[in-house]
């Protein structure tokens, strides 16, 4: 790394997210200039496919000129104006309809926040806010699953429950607790079946809660698919099984769809994909396709009723961001649902992900690889040292990095989690790009398959 490169001054001075920093100083970062459809390029004018839209989130690619356009007419217009004391930017009106309108009909309110971690931390606030206002003030404990992933302040770092995300910051918090990780591959017991894993996890959800006090257990919060843990998809009949345990103990389902929603796992929102139906509903990343910072906590008619109440007695709903419901990422949102809406982006995703899962699927053949999986245009695929058996690689040998780093030398962006490698690519993917992706990553388990034979 040359010392007076931009790699250099980043370095110099940006402490960077999801980094090791000395390894930023050593090696620098990949500094990315531009963008095109599905890939991006660096300052040195290289080229990369980026397999996983950025942070799971740029759905519509990276350079979506009527979304640059929409920001640019509200900022134009107005550059901000906030959402307290009963005032409203104008978009933001339209973009909480259209929400309402689109999501499962139990949502009637809408909370706009800057990110999914804020709007997962409102979710919290709101369920014990919604529990004092019916009188139960004990009923405030909070299950996450293990390996989930749901943000990174305070309280949302604490229900992602991804050690990385927890040791050195004093996480969890009280109040906070977390089950089994619902991953069939990797914590079934031998013989058993994707249908009696998720009754033990159904069995075990119910017995903690019975453990907790069912007075004192609020909410349950679970993505669709859990993609930052792996892309883990739930076994068969597993949600099926625990929301009716939820409801017998009054227990809030909150549907965490940062990742999921907006057509990624080939239905508007995952919740439809899963046949989940959630009290609290949290939304980001693909509400603006990444284009600007927007989030949104999509509310029930009931919480909203407890809500209205609590603040009318105390005289103020004491809660709000400056960000909440600013007019560009507002606008940029309501342009992005209409493209979503012109382009049918369900129909894309329908249409495309057959391929995608079967070249995902094709991988499972290969010898590194113990499973590959997936639904519709997100997946993964876990590396092994012993495919028969499912044992993993030693974690000390970061095999899934150098995965991830081999394919990178083939001019993709994947992600690593573990020994994971996860794939998320733009919505707007075609074909022969999937192919590309494949391609690439094919020859890049291949060349690491002669690494470990060597």
């Amino acid at each position: 790394m040359k010392a007076n490169s931009i790699e250099a001054r980043d370095a110099a001075v940006h402490l960077h997210s999801y980094s090791n920093p000395a390894q930023i100083e050593a090696e620098g970062a990949l500094v990315i200039a531009e963008g095109d459809g599905v890939y991006v390029t660096d300052v040195h004018g290289r080229r990369y496919l980026d397999g996983m839209a950025g942070l799971w989130s740029a759905s519509l690619g990276f350079s979506q000129p009527r979304l640059a356009e929409a920001a640019y007419r509200q900022m134009k217009r107005l550059t901000f104006y906030h959402t307290f004391f009963g005032r409203v930017p104008e978009p933001v009106v339209g973009l909480a309809e259209k929400l309402v309108a689109m999501t499962p009909p139990q949502f009637t309110h809408v909370y706009f926040t800057g990110s999914g971690s804020e709007a997962n931390d409102t979710a919290v606030k709101l369920i014990w806010y919604y529990n004092n206002a019916r009188g139960r003030p004990q009923k405030k404990k909070i299950l996450s699953r293990t390996l989930g992933y749901h943000g990174v302040t305070v309280a949302a770092a604490s229900l992602t429950a991804i050690p990385t995300n927890q040791i050195a910051f004093d996480l969890p918090i009280e109040r906070i607790g977390h089950l089994s990780c619902p991953h069939h591959y990797r914590f079934a017991e031998p013989g058993e079946s994707e249908e009696a894993f998720s009754q033990r996890l159904a069995d075990e959800l119910e017995q903690r809660i019975l453990a907790e006090g069912p007075d004192t257990v609020a909410a349950l919060f679970a993505e669709p698919v859990m993609a930052a843990g792996g892309v883990i998809v739930p076994p068969a009949g597993y949600f099926e099984r625990i929301q009716p345990i939820l409801k017998k103990y009054d227990v809030l389902l909150v549907a965490d769809e940062v990742v999921c929603g907006f057509g990624r796992t080939g239905r508007m929102f995952g919740s439809e994909t899963y046949g989940l139906t959630p009290d609290l509903m949290t939304l980001a990343k693909g509400l603006s396709a990444a284009a600007a910072p927007i989030a949104a906590l999509m509310i029930t008619e009931e919480i909203y009723q407890a809500i209205r109440e609590k603040a009318a007695e105390i005289g103020i709903f004491g809660h709000g961001f400056t960000y909440s419901g600013h007019p560009m990422p507002a606008a940029v949102a309501l342009e992005t649902l209409a493209i979503y809406d012109e382009m049918n982006i369900v129909a894309q995703v329908q249409a495309v992900a057959p391929h995608f899962q079967r070249r995902l699927a094709a991988l499972g053949d290969h010898p590194l690889v113990g499973e590959a999986r997936g639904v519709g245009l997100i997946g993964a695929v876990e590396l092994v040292a012993d495919k028969a058996t499912g044992q993993p690689f030693d974690p000390k040998r970061g095999i899934g990095p150098r995965a991830n780093a081999l394919a990178f030398a083939e001019g993709l962006i994947l992600r690593a989690r573990g020994d994971a490698l996860t794939l998320c690519p733009p919505l707007i993917i075609t074909e022969p790009e999937i192919d590309r992706l494949f391609d690439g990553l094919t020859r890049a388990l291949d060349a690491l398959a002669r690494e470990l034979a060597a």
